[in-house]
Order: C-alpha cells, then sequence, then structure tokens
C-alpha cells in the first residue's frame, strides 16, 4: 500500500474506504471487512457517523495486525470544548475497541475548538492518537484558528474532487506541509462529472473506469482519498489505481475542469448552528 508522509513523521496510506452514510445495521461492518479482505489499510470514521464500533469489531475479525491497518475517527460538535473533548475521545476508543487511533480530527471548525484540540493534543502525548487533525477549514477558518494551535495539525479533510480542487487552501497548507484528505473524491456520484469528455477519454485509453481516471488524478496530486461504497467490485475497483500513471499533460487538462465551488460552504452564515443541531451523538 503506497503511502503519504505527514508532518509529524507518521506514513498514511494514501487511498482507504470510507464510511459516511453506511448505515449501523451490519452494513458497516460488512463494508469494512470486505475492504480489509481487498487489501485496504485505512479506515475513516466519525463518531457522528454512528458506525465506531462496526468498524472496530470489523477490524478485530479481519485477523489483519492493528498495526497495519490505519484508523481514523472525529471528534463532533456536541463535544468540542477541552473536559467534553477527553471524554469523547476515549469513547471513541471504547466502541472501537482499540487502544489508539492513527488519526483523530476535528470534524467541524466551530464552537469552541482551541478547547477541543487541547484535548487532541493532550490524547496524542498520551499515546492515545498517533496524529492531529482538522476538517472542512477553509482558508478564513484555517487563519481563525490555527495559528493559535500549539500544535500544526498533520492534516485538513474538506470536499475534494476536479470540479473543487482547493486551490487558495492547498497553497496556504503547503506552507507548513499539511495534507489535504478528500471527502466527496468522486463528486458523491456526480453524473456530469463523470461524462466529463477529458475523463471519459483517459479512461478509454487506460482501460480504467472514470472513477479510477479521478483517484489517480488526486493521488497524483498529493492528496489522501478514501472512496465509499458497499458494492465489492466497486470497493476492489477503487483500490486498482497504481498500475498507471497520468502524464503532466493529463493532469494539466483535468485541473482545467476546477469551478472553484464545492457543494458545501463552511464559511456560510449559520453553518455551524445546523451542524450541531442535526446530530445528537449522545443519543
Amino acid at each position: 500500500m503506497k503511502t503519504i508522509t505527514l508532518n509529524d513523521g507518521n506514513k498514511i496510506p494514501a487511498i482507504g474506504f470510507g464510511t459516511f452514510q453506511i448505515p449501523s445495521d451490519g452494513s458497516t461492518y460488512k463494508a469494512v471487512l470486505e475492504a480489509l479482505k481487498l487489501g485496504y489499510r485505512h479506515i475513516d470514521t466519525a463518531v457522528a457517523y454512528f458506525n465506531e464500533g462496526e468498524v472496530g469489531q470489523a477490524v478485530k475479525d479481519s485477523g489483519i495486525p492493528r498495526d497495519e491497518i490505519w484508523i481514523t475517527s472525529k471528534l463532533w460538535l456536541q463535544d468540542y470544548g477541552e473536559e467534553a473533548a477527553q471524554k469523547a475521545i476515549e469513547l471513541s476508543l471504547t466502541k472501537l475497541g482499540l487502544d489508539y487511533l492513527d488519526l483523530y480530527l476535528l470534524h467541524q471548525p466551530y464552537g469552541d475548538v482551541p478547547g477541543a484540540w487541547r484535548a487532541l493534543e493532550t490524547a496524542k502525548q498520551a499515546g492515545k492518537i498517533r496524529s492531529i487533525g482538522v476538517s472542512n477549514m477553509t482558508p478564513k477558518l484555517w487563519q481563525q484558528f490555527v495559528p493559535k494551535f500549539a500544535t500544526m495539525p498533520a492534516v485538513n479533510q474538506v470536499e475534494f474532487n476536479p470540479y473543487f480542487q482547493q486551490q487558495d487552501l492547498r497553497a496556504l497548507l503547503a506552507t507548513d506541509d499539511v495534507k489535504i484528505e478528500a471527502w466527496a473524491p468522486l463528486g458523491q456520484g456526480n453524473q456530469t462529472l463523470f461524462k466529463e469528455p477529458v475523463l471519459t477519454a483517459l479512461a478509454s485509453k487506460y482501460q480504467k473506469d472514470v472513477g479510477q481516471i479521478i483517484l489517480r488524478f488526486e493521488n497524483q496530486e498529493g492528496i489522501i482519498v478514501f472512496p465509499k461504497s458497499v458494492h465489492e467490485a466497486r470497493i476492489k475497483s477503487n483500490l486498482d489505481i497504481f498500475d498507471f500513471e497520468l502524464t503532466a499533460d493529463e493532469l494539466a487538462q483535468i485541473r482545467t475542469l476546477d469551478t472553484g465551488k464545492g457543494m458545501h460552504d463552511p464559511d456560510a452564515p449559520g453553518v455551524g448552528d445546523m451542524l450541531l443541531s442535526a446530530f445528537d451523538v449522545h443519543a
């Protein structure tokens, strides 16, 4: 499995398996177990996905040594603030059945972000988390919070795909070698994206599907990706992106698809309040 070195020295698998919106009715367990069987060694979950328990059980039942699997989870807004976040980290570890997490993120950049971040730093120092990072931080939100952090985040997990290539954010993060992780790396199945002539032509040339072309583009751009699927064939094909390489000209062609806009705007007024009321992780 190809890896990317983070600014804290840890090596994260370049491609992982996402579990957002996979139900916790046994579906997550089955999908994660299948992904691990097919060769994935990086699993991304979150408190607000309500499936940490199934992820942990699948990891345990896979028989793969713990130190060979990279596991990420994320803190939800209800648990921001130093004391609440410390309790939430312990609960995540308990649900996952783990002694430590490879990566733990602040899922959203609202509320008592500084207090929550201090809890992540403390857990990292205690060996409960190997790497810490943030999610959904735009350049504006990054500048608001991160300069006050004692520890630089290792990653920022944001919306990223050929239609939204986060150029301004990438330039900002490059200064401190902060890596971008892509949520919605395939545009959440946007059919317009999958019909783009430049992508369909490259799929034909390399005898790959359009999804594989997109994931390979993102990988070559240095983006960490974790596509999600519950279908075995798709889980398998999403991993099969390392037996070809896009040329510099082809990368440049795909870069022209960038619209500079995504589906989600973290800077929009009221987003924090809307998200806080969207999930009750204590229910």
